[in-house]
């Protein structure tokens, strides 16, 4: 059987810059969104820490003399570091002995234990973060409109056209940015998809404090998050909606399942952008609920490319999602974040994508045409409000949408297609 070709991810310039840059790189990032099958690409020496059949033999081996997990050629790949703590101090010394970059390659699904022994690394190890894959990526956008040129105002959108239907988006979103699913049916989409939150739960990986797990409690944590993604619910409301179906725990440790379920890169909330355009006190800074791709929640809400015209509105819930997962890809890539902006007084923007040098550039995610001009009213209405306080204007003014053609409207929105956008 001929291996699969690899598919070249966003990163990979990023993880080359960084080789150049640093001793050593750690990649974070979910399981099987492609970590180790693109660290593998710059590798010259591979170990995987979870390697099923040799896991116990390589952490007796590190028990005895941790030297022999980095032995070998550089850029050595060490795949879940995180099984054996101590690699990392391990790596960040040798970076000290040797002074070279591009020794090391570290890959980790979920956040270790805290340790009061182990150095931050500053310095020494650089830290990229892996989404799974983006439309781009996969290569269901057609790339045609660059994010990166949009900021430095080079980019003619106009006339441009995308070759997603809304079925080939409810494929794509059902399907995820999962790699290891691309070119199957949908239903061997949701079996590997279930397969996987499974696994999850009931791994050790999963790790809470003092008491027992339950994997029912973790699943219906992620089922509420289903219900609300896209949307400013609190985390009381999933609490109550998590518990009321024959599920006792407390407050404090549904907070635990949270932040272990964020630490294994499962929830992946928007945080509020808060510009000091008005008073703090103005500005709701409730994370938007979101979690790392948007087919958990299609799984979960049972959207499937049969039937999301049944489930319209949830499915634009959904499209926001799909939406904020590939801007985070592109986003980071350029040295930026994904916020949102909403206030008291009902003025709101779906993303803001804000970069490292100060640029910002608002966006509103439409999966219906007819939503369109409100969005664009709705920029107007809030440029206003940047003017009233000298504030910078943004770099561009987008409305992403499930739409064909991109093009231009008399105020200077940028409609703009998802299955035509990329980094």
């Amino acid at each position: 059987m001929n291996e699969k070709k690899y598919i070249n991810r966003i990163i990979d310039k990023e993880i080359k810059v960084y080789l150049e840059t640093f001793g050593a790189i750690l990649i974070r990032g979910p399981k099987w969104c492609g970590k180790t099958t693109t660290a593998e690409q710059f590798a010259k020496s591979v170990i995987k820490m979870q390697d099923s059949l040799k896991s116990k033999e390589y952490i007796a081996a590190a028990d005895t003399d941790i030297s022999l997990i980095l032995r070998g050629d550089n850029p050595r790949l060490i795949d879940e570091w995180q099984v054996y703590p101590n690699i990392w101090n391990a790596v960040r010394n040798d970076v000290d002995v040797k002074n070279k970059e591009g020794l090391y390659i570290l890959t980790g699904s979920r956040v270790p234990k805290d340790d009061e022994y182990r150095h931050s690394g500053a310095g020494r190890i650089g830290t990229l973060f892996m989404y799974p894959m983006s439309l781009a990526e996969s290569g269901d956008s057609n790339s045609s409109i660059s994010l990166e040129k949009l900021f430095k105002k080079e980019e003619n959108i106009n006339g441009k056209k995308s070759k997603l239907t809304v079925d080939d988006l409810a494929y794509c979103l059902c399907r995820g940015g999962w790699p290891a699913n691309f070119g199957l049916d949908y239903q061997k989409c949701a079996l590997r998809i279930k397969s996987y939150l499974d696994l999850i739960y009931e791994s050790d990986d999963l790790e809470l404090k003092k008491y027992a797990k339950d994997v029912e409690v973790a699943k219906n944590i992620i089922k509420s998050y289903s219900r609300n993604i896209s949307t400013l619910t609190d985390l009381k409301t999933i609490y109550k909606d998590t518990t009321k179906n024959d599920i006792s725990i407390s407050e404090s440790q549904f907070y635990d399942y949270i932040n272990a379920l964020k630490n294994n890169y499962l929830i992946e909330d928007v945080a509020a952008w808060s510009p000091n355009i008005r008073s703090k006190t103005a500005i709701r800074t409730t994370p938007k609920k979101e979690l790392i791709d948007p087919s958990i929640a299609a799984l979960y809400l049972g959207i499937t490319p049969d039937n999301y015209v049944e489930n319209y509105k949830t499915f634009g819930f959904l499209f926001e999602s799909l939406c904020i997962r590939d801007l985070r890809v592109y986003a980071s890539s350029l040295g930026g974040k994904v916020y949102y902006y909403h206030d008291r007084n009902g003025l709101e923007v779906d993303a803001v994508i804000v970069l490292d040098d100060g640029r910002y550039g608002l966006v509103e995610i439409k999966l219906a045409s007819k939503e369109i001009e409100e969005a664009s009213i709705r920029f107007e209405e809030f440029e206003r409000v940047l003017d009233s306080v000298n504030y910078k204007k943004p770099s561009f003014k987008m409305v992403l949408t499930a739409g064909e053609l991109a093009y231009t409207k008399e105020n200077g929105t940028l409609i703009i297609p998802i299955g035509c956008l990329t980094k």
